[in-house]
């Protein structure tokens, strides 16, 4: 019997040591390279018609305007993902209690949708502000607790609907842009947070990749604050997001805060155009806000201008500014032992044009915003998507049936393979 058990136990250490070979410690299942976040909303429709099938569903709503042949076209571009961003809103709305289950549903068919057509998925639990007659968004989530906890349960679901799909296609992302612990006083409250998530996911999904993030818009200071090694899981991707710099990124957004409004018309990089044409258009800025912007704030605005200009406007000030964010999260994966393959760049991009705003990005500059950003991820190892399908950044599709300029497609187009 001595000998048996012995027998027994060298040969549970070398099938172990098999395992060890066939699955490397910090492995993810699910692996990727090179992707394009899909569109959530593209005809938003109210909260007061999420409870009407023909509203809601399919879900995401994309799946009304692409098709398998748009999906194929992608992966021909050279892209091997998508993340598929999907509101949770419906999910904790009252008014689409008789379509739960169909939500889910669907979500589960779009992943297989892109499936199909040769494309991996990320699906990313994606919120975002409330506002007119939406009730719930990022902020509720966050500070409510018993909103959180509804939102805790949307993520067991939501594992549980894709547990059963291949996990080397499939993945889920547990929640884009935390907006916690950004405030000056130093919380530290996503990492708690995160780990409830993923206790939730985990044990509906075993074999699922799950795509886990820092805090405060997913920056990369914030997932620099994340001990990886506080989730006792191998099966992890950590991602994070940059625009940077947000100056030349976001010109023209009206939703990103009360100074980018003001700046259209900075090319990218500043010094693409000679300097007088660079002051002529600053000036045009600074005419702007003393022309727009509340008296109060124009002071303060004109110098944050001329502060940010200062941080790059020469090439090597502007490479400061947009490698930073990847030395931080590669000196905080060369720390605690993460694999560069097991990161990836969720967002970035550039902007088009902003609705209802008559400036456009000229579209070279977009592109060589993008390549440059992908070569900054591609250097460390990172993986990446761009922000996105269609819509004010949009590479393929802008609005109201208008496509975007070839010139960001074409430069993945011409990636190496």
């Amino acid at each position: 019997m001595a000998l048996l058990g012995t027998m027994i136990k060298t040969l549970l250490a070398a099938l172990l040591a098999l395992g060890a070979l066939a699955l490397p410690a910090g492995a993810a299942t699910f692996s990727m390279k090179r992707g394009l976040n899909l569109d959530q909303w593209v005809t938003w429709p109210t909260e007061d018609k999420w409870g009407e099938r023909q509203a809601i569903l399919p879900y995401p709503e994309w799946r009304k305007f692409l098709k398998e042949d748009d999906l194929e076209a992608l992966k021909d571009a050279g892209l091997d993902f998508l993340r598929m961003p999907v509101d949770p809103a419906p999910f904790l709305s009252d008014r689409t209690a008789a379509l739960r289950d169909d939500l889910y549903a669907s979500v589960l068919d779009s992943a297989r949708m892109i499936n199909r057509a040769g494309l991996k998925v990320v699906v990313d639990l994606h919120l975002i502000p409330a506002g007119g007659n939406r009730k719930i968004g990022m902020s509720e989530v966050v500070h409510d607790p018993a909103i959180f906890d509804a939102y805790t349960e949307l993520v067991r679901k939501m594992a549980r609907t894709l547990a059963k799909e291949d996990p080397g296609q499939v993945a889920l992302e547990l929640m884009n842009e935390p907006l916690v612990d950004c405030d000056a006083n130093g919380t530290n409250l996503w990492p708690d947070r995160q780990k409830q998530l993923f206790a939730a996911a985990r044990a509906s999904a075993t074999r699922l990749t799950l795509v886990l993030t820092g805090g405060c818009y997913s920056n990369a200071e914030s997932l620099a604050k994340i001990d990886p090694k506080a989730i006792a899981d191998d099966n992890v991707i950590w991602t994070f997001h940059s625009y940077d710099p947000f100056l030349l990124t976001h010109q023209g957004a009206s939703w990103a805060g009360d100074f980018i409004p003001y700046v259209t018309g900075l090319p990218y990089p500043l010094t693409a155009v000679p300097k007088a044409q660079l002051e002529m258009t600053l000036d045009t800025i600074r005419d702007r806000i003393r022309a727009e912007a509340p008296w109060a704030r124009q002071s303060g605005l004109l110098t944050y201008l001329d502060e940010l200009v200062a941080t790059m406007d020469s090439p090597e000030k502007l490479l400061g500014v947009m490698d930073q964010p990847f030395r931080t999260v590669d000196a905080w994966a060369k720390a605690n032992g993460v694999r560069p393959q097991d990161i990836t760049l969720g967002e970035f991009g550039m902007i088009r044009k902003e609705y209802g705003n008559g400036f456009v990005m000229p579209a070279a500059y977009r592109a060589a915003y993008v390549r440059d950003m992908i070569a900054r991820a591609e250097a460390h190892g990172f993986s990446w998507s761009v922000w996105s399908y269609g819509g004010a950044f949009g590479i393929v599709d802008a609005f109201d049936g208008e496509k975007a300029e070839p010139d960001v497609m074409d430069a993945i187009r011409h990636l190496p393979r």
